[in-house]
């Protein structure tokens, strides 16, 4: 029996998707990011969600992400923002993806490729303008777009970016990477003969930075209700993931009772515990015991000791009134009473990233009506 379940409101995604659109020129096109089975929310679900609101394009990280994407959305633009090899090339061409090149020497391999295989393969060039990551350098993009030029196997459509960093306001680091893929993409052009589309905002620089739009944007996190928090954004956004756990067990207990692995919590006074039906094997992490917080009838009530394998323990106080069976909410709830994934990140030392896609697949549900339909 699934005691634990991860909802995954369609219905809030797509509002989110409206609060995007709304935000953005009528030309500029919307990438969506579902890589890493979109943050952790399900691919499938998600990109027939998003295609049925109009999205035309999605982005991922790996061929077989790309697979699923174009089952879910025979229609619409696939990007590969992984690294693809020669071997790849019949899949992308058959299937209609276009990958990313990052460097001269995967272009002329793919360009071999597509040649064997009687047909031009579309692609996008990364430029590095500060990540630090994958791409070619911004300083050699005309040389870069010289002998790319020469492989008769490429057809050169696009180019793009990634910020490393956005902070608002005086110095952002953000400011010196959109001049240099400016100057990088007129270098371009220039060698390609053409011009190319251009995409370089993540999730926070769409937030801040409407000059960077460009042709199109690539949201990410954003869309799945995060980073969206800041009155300055002009987008704002709600979570669409709410993770619950049912209590298995309410015991009293008396005070000094020591509860979990290596006794890390003794409880002060007489309470009662409640044993959820969760554990770092479901992805909840090992580090939130004895820090974070879980909703139950609309009130916080603190993790008490370690998190185990299968089970958390939470302190309900002395007069507790709750039942094996009821619900825990591990993220979501309402108003003062909820637990975001950015606040679990926080108490973990890590990102909401991390926790959304470390939620286990089995306990994914998908609610939303229409948005469960086929995209057309």
């Amino acid at each position: 029996m699934n005691r634990t379940t991860a909802e995954i409101r369609l219905d809030v995604l797509a509002a989110n998707l409206r609060a995007l659109r709304a935000a953005l020129a009528p030309e500029t096109a919307v990438l969506m990011v579902v890589k890493a089975d979109a943050y952790g929310h399900g691919a499938d679900a998600v990109v027939r969600c998003a295609a049925a609101e109009g999205v035309g394009g999605f982005a991922v990280a790996y061929v077989g992400e790309a697979l699923e994407a174009r089952a879910a959305a025979p229609g619409a633009e696939i990007l590969l923002l992984g690294v693809a090899g020669p071997e790849d090339v019949p899949l992308l061409l058959e299937r209609r993806i276009t990958p990313v090149l990052v460097d001269v020497e995967q272009g002329r391999a793919l360009g071999a490729a597509a040649q064997r295989a009687g047909r031009a393969l579309p692609v996008h060039v990364k430029l590095d303008t500060g990540m630090g990551r994958l791409g070619l350098d911004w300083t050699a993009a005309a040389e870069a777009g010289a002998a790319l030029r020469r492989e008769p196997g490429l057809d050169l459509r696009g180019v793009c970016t990634h910020f490393a960093t956005v902070r608002p306001g005086p110095g952002d680091p953000a400011l010196v990477q959109g001049a240099r893929f400016r100057e990088a993409v007129a270098a371009l052009e220039a060698q390609a003969g053409r011009r190319l589309v251009r995409h370089a905002s993540n999730s926070r620089a769409l937030l801040f930075h409407p000059a960077f739009d460009f042709d199109a944007v690539r949201p990410g996190i954003l869309l799945y209700g995060y980073e969206a928090r800041d009155p300055a954004g002009r987008v704002h956004t709600r979570p669409i993931l709410e993770w619950r756990a049912e209590i298995v067990q309410v015991r009293r207990v008396p005070a000094g009772f020591p509860v979990g692995y290596e006794s890390t919590h003794v409880t002060p006074a007489p309470t009662t515990l409640a044993i959820l039906a969760a554990g770092y094997a479901d992805g909840y992490p090992r580090a939130l015991g004895n820090r974070a917080a879980v909703v139950i009838r609309g009130r916080r009530c603190p993790v008490a000791g370690r998190v185990s394998m299968n089970w958390i323990a939470v302190d309900l106080g002395p007069d507790a009134k709750e039942r094996a069976g009821d619900e825990a909410v591990l993220i979501g709830g309402a108003d003062g009473a909820a637990v975001r994934a950015d606040e679990l990140a926080a108490q973990a030392g890590t990102i909401p990233y991390e926790i959304l896609t470390g939620i286990r697949p089995a306990h994914r549900r998908w609610t939303g009506g229409a948005s469960l339909r086929d995209p057309a």
